[in-house]
């Protein structure tokens, strides 16, 4: 299996010229994030991707994890691997410096993320939930939870999970049953959650889980759900751990792919009542649960990213190795890196992976900016900025990676069939996202409803604004005059596109939901330009100044592939969303099920 190599270059370059780091460093707070530093960041956290992490993603796959008298012992390096992460300070780089964080900013941790992604995603997603569950406490919790668990969340010595759905509830979560018992200064759990990832493991002395509950006199819903933290390990006064808790894994998930990472049922209360403590007010659990939820969107979006770019070297790898036929113009068998389709598969993955990534930059910097600027203006832009870009982030950077694992399968052929190779653990991995963290039905839901439809487009025009900006610089700075023609027939789509939802959606009950999909694809396609071409601006730019021609060369040349073979898909999408809910909805349930009778 092919070893993982960070792309320090284009991760450099998409925080300089995407994510808006040179701006970001002027903001309050940020001042430290200068080159220098993000640059020794990047190196440093490649070392540990490189040499700690990736040694151990095949190892992980095969071992895969078991359940032994409700604990979960990982598999061999996992344990010493998290050790070496939380002396190393790796899961504090963006958070409050008053309980151990750093202060950097949110955007500079993204490619921190993407390299343990990338480098072992089943390792990857316990620290990624644990820093969701550090936004859900900082932001919603008590000054004395805070206190009590933040610090130790931040420097790693402790992980979190997110305890969301059980058996009957599915998306649901209005129908979940768990149970809440006042009870003095704390609260009885009582009941069962099941996907819960890193639900139980070896790695850190206590798992602190997050838990929606309901109390006895709740509202029906989602407006009667509370959100609590369950410790695995009593907390006592003094920050040593106590008794366990009524908490525990009775169950783990057989999944089809990142099988290193443990996925629990939870059974919480099974003798007295787990010890929970209110998180936010009672019955506002879903809106203080949505603080991680969005952060998590945004970091599966960006394991689209990062699975991507590990499938993609992969394949690389492997088409220069592998020698085959002689290809148009040789006489002689060579590497099939020569071969038209296989360079046009590659090409595809490239691109796609560079627009993703710069997407997802741009995107978690918008969220820096809305935090930490002075002027009260650019924080509500860049919050609007933020919400509209996070479900095309989550939605559309993991459907593409359905598509470039599966790519580096095909070039692969046969050996890509073959589990020893290791493309196939990529395209496993890869499925799940789609799916957790709210399915990308519901990230186009939400694009279309309360990101489209509730603000009657005002935060898609500023997106579609942003992109006919972009057109202008193209055309002034020369060179890229049919990328920016083709950008403006994407952009014009795209409006179109929008305005037929706008107009539509108060006659036709049915059209939001299906064409959702087609819409959320259609801006990801979009933006994906916008973001690509916007670094092929940059990439000229820095040439006319001397920097590294291969790199910026190769950065221009993915973007005019991205628009000539990837972003035409955009008018496919408008098209089928101008196609409205007719066809989507005309066949009966009996009549889907008619060839069977």
């Amino acid at each position: 299996m092919a070893d993982y190599r960070a792309p320090l270059k284009d991760m450099n370059f998409s925080l300089r010229h995407n994510a808006r780091m040179e701006q970001l460093a002027q903001l309050p707070g940020y001042e430290e994030a200068s080159d220098d530093m993000v640059t020794a960041i990047l190196e440093e956290a490649g070392k540990v991707a490189n040499e700690v992490l990736s040694p151990l993603n095949e190892v992980g796959d095969q071992t895969g994890v078991k359940l032994v008298d409700h604990d979960v012992p990982t598999p061999a390096g996992f344990a010493d691997a998290y050790q070496q992460f939380s002396e190393g300070g790796w899961g504090s780089l963006q958070f409050d410096p008053e309980y151990g964080g750093q202060g950097l900013p949110y955007a500079l941790s993204i490619p921190v993320m993407e390299m343990w992604q990338s480098a072992n995603m089943a390792w990857g997603l316990c620290p990624l939930l644990s820093q969701g569950a550090v936004e859900a406490i900082f932001h919603n919790a008590t000054d004395e939870l805070k206190n009590q668990y933040l610090p130790k969340l931040i420097s790693g010595e402790w992980t979190g999970t997110m305890n969301l759905t059980e058996p009957q509830a599915g998306s649901d979560l209005a129908a979940i049953r768990s149970k809440a018992e006042r009870e003095g200064d704390h609260y009885r759990i009582k009941g069962q959650k099941i996907f819960i990832t890193w639900g139980e493991h070896d790695m850190a002395e206590n798992i602190v889980h997050l838990v929606l509950a309901r109390l006895p006199d709740a509202p029906e819903g989602v407006r009667g759900i509370s959100l609590f933290v369950v410790p695995k390990f009593m907390v006592n006064a003094d920050g040593s751990l106590g008794e366990r808790n009524d908490a525990k894994c009775v169950s783990l998930e057989h999944k089809l792919g990142i099988h290193a990472s443990p996925t629990c049922v939870m059974a919480f209360g099974d003798d007295d009542g787990a010890i929970g403590y209110l998180v936010g007010e009672e019955n506002k659990g879903l809106a203080c649960m949505f603080t991680m939820m969005n952060n998590a969107r945004l970091a599966v979006g960006l394991q689209g990213v990062a699975i991507s770019e590990r499938a993609y070297q992969h394949a690389l790898e492997y088409a220069h190795d592998r020698v085959q036929s002689p290809s148009v113009g040789n006489k002689e068998a060579g590497p099939i890196i020569r071969h038209a389709d296989v360079r046009r598969m590659l090409q595809t993955m490239k691109s796609i992976t560079e627009a993703g990534r710069a997407l997802a930059y741009d995107a978690c910097a918008s969220l820096d900016f809305a935090h930490k600027s002075e002027d009260a203006e650019t924080r509500a832009r860049e919050s609007a900025r933020a919400a509209y870009l996070t479900p095309i982030v989550k939605g559309w950077c993991t459907e593409v990676a359905q598509e470039v694992t599966s790519l580096g399968v095909q070039v692969h052929g046969g050996m890509g069939f073959i589990e020893e190779t290791g493309a196939a653990q990529h395209y496993r991995d890869a499925r799940i996202l789609p799916i957790y963290e709210g399915t990308n039905a519901i990230q186009a839901l939400d694009l279309v409803g309360r990101k489209t439809l509730f603000d009657k487009g005002e935060a898609g025009a500023a997106v579609q604004a942003e992109i006919a900006e972009l057109i202008s610089a193209l055309d002034a700075q020369g060179g890229f005059a049919s990328e920016a023609a083709q950008l403006k027939v994407a952009l014009e789509q795209a409006q179109t596109a929008q305005a037929q939802l706008l107009n539509g959606a108060a006659d036709d009950a049915q059209l939001p939901a299906t064409v959702a999909y087609n819409y959320l694809m259609m801006m990801g396609t979009l933006c994906g330009g916008w973001q690509i071409l916007r670094g092929a601006l940059a990439a000229q730019q820095e040439l006319a100044s001397g920097g590294d021609e291969v790199f910026l060369n190769a950065k221009i040349l993915s973007a005019r592939f991205y628009v000539t073979q990837v972003l035409p898909r955009t008018a496919s999408y408008a098209q089928m969303v101008a196609a409205g809910s007719e066809s989507v909805m005309a066949m009966s349930d009996e009549q889907l099920a008619s060839a069977w009778f």
